[in-house]
């Protein structure tokens, strides 16, 4: 899309555009299965607090991280095998500015059947297992925060994980929009707006909604925006900081 941009120019060679489907597969694969990893480490974390450190063992987290690269490689290079196989005209149009597998499978000119199968199996299994994973994991910590007495206790327990929610919640809702749009509509142009909405404003909140759950990003981010005025306080939060650290070891000792 940059280089679009910058060439105003709106062609991609059949290599670039075999390329692009690899690695836009690769990686959205890869995000729903890291999603659902996190949704795991978060169910652990509250529901089963004593036995993290047994459950989430280091060999573990190496496992699902390999294991979520190697099935999202394997998925994207099944794609790609299978559209190799076809034949398209000399120029074809798609009405997206990014690769679509179904557009471009459906502007093929050879028989498509074994391709829509596919394409079809692989979003039950690869798209389906993370997401009844994430809820599964979800029902489980809702039902642990419904069992605390204290609402101050809930509120915090909630706002813990609230960042995590917020990222499931716009990776798939604006996915599933695209898609039904696409279906509901036929337009291109709603279906490349809603796109935009999945493939870039969602990463660009991605680092903001983690960044900002961060006391010591939230804290730089104050000091550069404030820099010339707020000496002072950032002083006294030293200062405070440092009081605190005496006063802990002093109850230690």
């Amino acid at each position: 899309m940059l280089l679009n941009i910058q060439t105003q120019s709106q062609v991609i060679i059949y290599a670039g555009c075999i390329t692009q489907m690899f690695f836009v597969l690769l990686f959205s694969g890869l995000d729903n299965f890291l999603l659902t990893v996190m949704s795991y480490d978060w169910y652990v974390t509250i529901c089963r607090p004593l036995l993290y450190t047994v459950i989430m063992n280091p060999q573990l987290c190496v496992l699902l991280v390999l294991t979520a690269w190697n099935v999202s490689a394997l998925h994207s290079l099944l794609h790609t095998l299978m559209i190799l196989q076809l034949s398209f005209c000399p120029h074809v149009e798609i009405p997206q500015f990014y690769y679509d597998l179904n557009k471009l499978v459906h502007l093929a000119c050879s028989d498509t059947f074994l391709n829509v199968m596919v394409t079809y199996s692989a979003a039950v299994l690869l798209g389906g297992g993370p997401i009844a994973g994430i809820i599964y994991s979800y029902s489980k910590i809702v039902s642990s925060f419904c069992a605390i007495s204290s609402a101050q206790r809930k509120y915090k327990a909630f706002s813990a994980y609230a960042s995590h929610l917020s990222v499931v919640s716009l990776i798939f809702c604006t996915s599933m929009g695209v898609y039904l749009s696409a279906a509901a509509t036929h337009s291109s142009q709603s279906s490349a707006a809603v796109s935009v909405i999945y493939t870039v404003v969602t990463p660009m909140l991605n680092a903001f909604i983690y960044s900002l759950r961060n006391k010591n990003a939230k804290r730089a981010l104050k000091n550069s925006l404030w820099r010339k005025t707020l000496h002072g306080p950032i002083v006294l939060e030293l200062t405070k900081f440092t009081n605190c650290r005496v006063q802990n070891i002093s109850k230690v000792l």
